[in-house]
């Protein structure tokens, strides 16, 4: 009878040790597929004026899940079309804006329309319609963007925004002809 009392809370406890070990392990396998689904990050820019311009506004960029959500919004421009680009440099300081340097173009690609088959700058965003108060915005998701990747082809951190006084006729090589750089802001963490 000893014996099997002692086989018996033997069988129980490995039971009990049996459930709480695969509660534990439910609990892990959660917490793991939490930790891959990943936080957005979003970094804002403020556009300012350039090029003795009054244009300024806000861009706004969110990484989530590996899509990067771009929603830009401008006051102060002439109304009707403009170009917006992203440029190789954060840099903002000159007057003229030309400090950001050329359109970000990290895959060596002509310049074109985004998704062009012909080829695209990564920052070739294009053209955004000002209305008659001279407000405009514009919005884009991609895949081909990241926020602190740390790929050189794909990372938006140390460039700059710029939006042009002009619109981009996508063929004009390797600008747009889109004109002089009314509004700029750097993409800084």
């Amino acid at each position: 009878m000893k014996n099997l009392s002692i086989l018996l809370i033997s069988l129980s406890l490995s039971i009990i040790s049996c459930k709480n070990e695969k509660k534990n392990t439910e609990t892990t396998e959660t917490e793991t597929i939490e930790s891959q689904v990943a936080e957005p990050k979003s970094i804002t820019v403020e556009l300012s004026a350039k090029s003795e311009s009054n244009v300024s506004g806000t861009v706004v960029f969110t990484d989530k899940n590996g899509t990067v959500s771009m929603l830009a919004t401008a006051s102060g421009l002439e109304p009707g079309s403009h170009a917006i680009h992203i440029h190789e440099s954060s840099d903002c300081s000159s007057p003229d804006g030309k400090s950001a340097g050329g359109h970000w173009n990290p895959t060596n690609q002509p310049h074109g329309k985004w998704g062009a088959e012909t080829g695209y700058h990564k920052g070739d965003i294009g053209n955004f319609t000002a209305d008659e108060n001279g407000n405009a915005s514009i919005s884009i998701s991609t895949d081909e963007w990241c926020i602190g990747c740390g790929d050189e082809t794909k990372d938006i951190i140390g460039k700059g925004i710029i939006v042009h006084a002009g619109v981009d006729d996508f063929t004009t090589q390797p600008t747009g002809d889109a004109g002089g750089r009314v509004s700029c802001g750097g993409i800084i963490e």
